[in-house]
């Protein structure tokens, strides 16, 4: 069960990590300086229960226990690793097997990841602002970054997230597998900056 020791419930979340919101991001971002969340650490699903994180917690203590590791060379590296590993997974463990202490811990991920994609979206963008070139099979959308540069994506990227376009007469229509709007993270191909695609089943 929990520990009778208090629980910190300050989090600093010093990366935007998009990975698990629902905002999807194409193409990953390779650059990205990613600091693992609590769910990271116990390596569960950000939806798991309570049994799925403990069974996971106590499977983490076996691996990065001192006295259950079998290390040859007991060098001052590999130790402080694996203090560090083993802090985490016990301050991981304190947060998400209390259900006031997840709550709150869940609020701040979310905070912080919707600050991260305030701040880095320099647009927002609709499938009707942005330019059309059809090679016959694939279409790719093109928007003009500040840079000069372009934000791009084309249909076989965005089917694979869901979506299939459809060419009219007045443009082009997303057609959603699971009938609702969503939104993509598209990073320009120069500069730093994103931008982020509305994809609504009503455009037209």
């Amino acid at each position: 069960m929990t520990s009778s020791s208090p629980i910190s419930l300050h989090t600093t979340f010093h990366s935007c990590d998009l990975s698990s919101s629902k905002h999807r991001e194409m193409p990953p971002d390779k650059n990205a300086n990613h600091q693992q969340t609590h769910y990271e650490v116990l390596k569960v699903k950000e939806d798991a229960n309570y049994e799925e994180i403990r069974a996971s917690y106590r499977s983490a203590l076996l691996s990065l226990h001192p006295d259950k590791l079998l290390i040859t060379s007991e060098t001052s590296n590999s130790n402080q690793a694996t203090g560090e590993g083993f802090l985490k997974v016990q301050k991981a463990w304190e947060i998400l097997s209390n259900s006031s202490s997840r709550s709150f811990y869940d609020n701040e991920l979310r905070s912080s990841r919707h600050d991260c994609l305030a701040a880095e979206v320099a647009e927002d963008l609709s499938l009707q602002d942005m330019l059309i070139q059809d090679d016959g099979e694939t279409l790719e959308l093109f928007y003009q970054c500040r840079c000069g540069d372009y934000f791009s994506v084309d249909s076989m990227e965005l089917k694979k997230m869901g979506y299939s376009l459809l060419r009219e007469a007045s443009g082009i229509r997303a057609l959603n597998a699971d009938t609702l709007p969503g939104s993509v993270i598209l990073p320009c191909g120069s500069c730093s900056l994103k931008a982020l695609l509305l994809i609504n089943i009503d455009d037209s």
